[in-house]
C-alpha cells in the first residue's frame, strides 16, 4: 500500500502570505477547520471540524522553521499518529508549496486503504479552500 500522499500547488502568491495561511490559527480557521494552532516546536494543537463533519484531530508541531511546517496528526476517532509536512518555496512570480502526508501504513488493513483515500481528497479539498482563501480573502500577490 502507498504511504506517503504528496501534493504540490503553484501559488502567485508570495511566500509569507503562503507562510501566514498555514501557520496563522486565525487564518487556518478561516479557510481549513476551526483551529487552536501555534507554528512553535512542541505545541498540542487541534482541528475541530463544525458540526461533526469529521473527526477532531490532534497533534504536535514538530517543526516551525521558515518555510517549513512539521506536526504529527491524530485523527480521534481512529487514533494513529502520522505526519503532515509543508515546505514553501519561493519561486519566480510566487511561491511552490509541498504538502506531504506520511505514515498512513501505521493503519491496519482496510482501514489503511480507507484512511488513504480520505486523507487524499481531504488534502485536495484543503489546497483548493488554501488557493480561495489567498486570492478572495487576502488578496495575496
Amino acid at each position: 500500500m502507498k504511504d506517503i500522499i504528496s501534493k504540490e500547488q503553484l501559488f502567485n502568491h508570495p511566500i509569507q502570505k503562503v507562510w501566514d495561511a498555514i501557520t496563522n490559527q486565525e487564518q487556518i480557521s478561516t479557510w481549513f477547520i476551526p483551529a487552536t494552532f501555534k507554528a512553535e516546536k512542541g505545541f498540542q494543537y487541534s482541528f475541530n471540524a463544525a458540526g461533526g463533519e469529521c473527526s477532531p484531530i490532534r497533534g504536535e508541531v514538530l517543526e516551525a522553521t521558515p518555510y517549513t511546517l512539521i506536526y504529527s496528526w491524530i485523527v480521534t476517532e481512529n487514533p494513529m499518529e502520522t505526519i503532515v509536512k509543508w515546505v514553501l518555496e519561493e519561486v519566480e512570480g510566487g511561491t511552490k508549496l509541498y504538502l506531504e502526508h506520511s505514515g498512513i501504513s501505521n493503519y491496519h488493513g482496510e482501514t489503511a486503504i480507507e484512511m488513504f483515500q480520505s486523507f487524499n481528497g481531504g488534502w485536495d479539498n484543503c489546497l483548493t479552500g488554501l488557493s480561495g482563501y489567498l486570492k478572495d480573502i487576502v488578496h495575496a500577490g
